[in-house]
């Protein structure tokens, strides 16, 4: 079956996390996706948190699968006259770098233009062009604490806290795939390649909208009615962290199941929302608060919600947090167990669907990745094992025209 992005061909410049999720991506949905490494080391993830001495680690192995690897020593000549080869029949180069380092590698954007006026450079930039603070270096977390994440995340009593989920890195590689698709798309209208870039701060940002509106509301009037310091509490004129609260308005808090004493993750998040509070007051066997003043709508409620947790809690306290939701379901209320990691693993459901594959390397043998979020009806997304340092170094070489005399002499002068 053919790919929607196969014809497209792409020079993978990036290196750690947020290039090459967003590479990746588009390598896993057809493009032909080059890698391009330093002769001898590689992205430094190959050696990051190893697991098995020698072999890639499972944080490059996870996040450059169906690529190509082409080794390049892109400050010797010979390199330079390779890549200028590659950029001239390339569709989209995407880089990492830090500020300036393609303008010193001699290849400006003026530079590829010339070569390829249908190119594509895609750049993840820790803060946009213009910033107070471009010239920072980012890494996760700090784009996390800089994108106002991590002041709204966490307990109230406690500091700012960072989340488990890569919104620095693998969410601003998510952005620019769709920055990329949208230049490619553009460029099937005009013919003209052009520049993208998306800043880690920014995406970030993107996804803590939801707290961006609750500023100003919490300009407006003062208090913000969902979080748990309403009513008892106070506030203070920032977005308060805001716990397990639900960020859209419906109460929502993680509860204790059967086991919870033993098991950090035997626990449920639990959604009231409006339309539901029959279903639950008859799940939990209270039906006489479907129609108590008190208790019958929203605002009734917010004073008391933490004691309506509790009920719940008491509820559920000999029920694994599989079993309440197997129950609560048939209510259709909104709610899931907290699964773990080990647990998503060997999630039956999340193999069948293809959003955890098992793939094979060459070194390593089978191992778990990730596999693309993104379902179609009329394309099945196939995860490769990722390459090994320099593995299509000839093949591409060959591609460009080189002989296998040309390889051998630039192998010896260790271009490659």
């Amino acid at each position: 079956m053919s790919k929607p992005l196969e014809g497209i061909k792409i020079i993978d410049f990036t290196h750690v996390q947020a290039g090459p999720a967003c590479t990746q991506l588009l390598a896993w949905f057809g493009a032909d996706v080059i890698k391009v490494e330093r002769p001898g080391a590689g992205d430094v993830t190959r050696s990051q948190l190893r697991d098995i001495p020698g072999v890639d680690a499972l944080y490059f192995t996870m996040l450059n699968s169906n690529k190509r690897s082409l080794t390049l020593d892109t400050k010797k000549p010979e390199g330079k006259e390779i890549l200028t080869k590659l950029i001239k029949e390339s569709d989209v180069l995407v880089e990492n770098f830090g500020p300036g380092a393609l303008d010193r590698m001699g290849f400006t954007w003026e530079h590829i233009k010339e070569l390829n006026p249908g190119m594509i450079v895609a750049s993840v930039k820790g803060f946009s062009d213009g910033h107070h603070y471009e010239d920072l270096k980012v890494y996760e977390n700090v784009a996390q604490c800089a994108g106002g994440a991590a002041s709204t995340t966490g307990f109230d009593d406690g500091p700012p806290t960072v989340s488990a989920a890569a919104l620095g890195d693998s969410n601003t590689g998510m952005h620019l795939a769709i920055g990329i698709l949208t230049a490619l798309r553009a460029r099937d209208v005009s013919g003209k390649g052009q520049k993208v870039a998306v800043s880690m701060q920014d995406s970030v940002l993107n996804l803590c909208r939801v707290k961006l509106r609750d500023q100003q509301r919490l300009d407006r009037v003062g208090y913000l009615e969902e979080y748990p310091q309403y009513p008892h509490g106070s506030f203070s004129d920032v977005v308060p962290r805001g716990g397990n609260a639900g960020g859209g308005g419906q109460p929502g808090w993680v509860l204790k199941c059967k086991g919870w004493e033993t098991d950090p993750n035997a626990y449920i998040y639990f959604t009231i929302q409006g339309h539901a509070w029959a279903p639950i007051c008859k799940a939990l066997g209270k039906e006489e608060w479907i129609d108590d003043p008190a208790y019958m709508t929203a605002g009734a409620r917010q004073d008391k919600i933490f004691a309506i947790f509790g009920t719940i809690e008491d509820w559920l306290k000999d029920k694994t947090k599989f079993e309440a939701v197997d129950i609560l379901r048939k209510f259709d209320i909104p709610c899931s167990p907290v699964l773990s990691m080990k647990e998503i693993a060997a999630d039956p459901s999340l193999r069948a669907s293809g959003t955890i594959a098992e793939v094979d390397h060459k070194e390593r043998g089978k191992y778990l990745t990730v596999g693309s979020p993104i379902k179609f009806s009329d394309m099945k997304v196939e995860i490769k094992g990722s390459p090994l340092l320099g593995e299509h170094t000839d093949e591409v070489l060959e591609s460009l025209g080189y002989s296998s005399r040309d390889i051998a002499a630039l192998h010896e002068k260790q271009v490659v």
